[in-house]
């Protein structure tokens, strides 16, 4: 049971930075489409 005092805090840490990892990627655009464009031009 102890276990569980040192685990659930460790994981909810983890999770926090994941999240945060994720916002600061789509806020720095790094999740952006960059295939597409140039397909489209092509198509044109």
């Amino acid at each position: 049971m102890n276990i569980l005092y040192f685990m659930i805090p460790v994981s909810l840490l983890l999770a926090a930075g994941f999240v945060t990892a994720f916002v600061w990627n789509v806020r720095t655009g790094q999740l952006d489409d960059v295939e597409t464009p140039p397909h489209r031009v092509l198509e044109d």
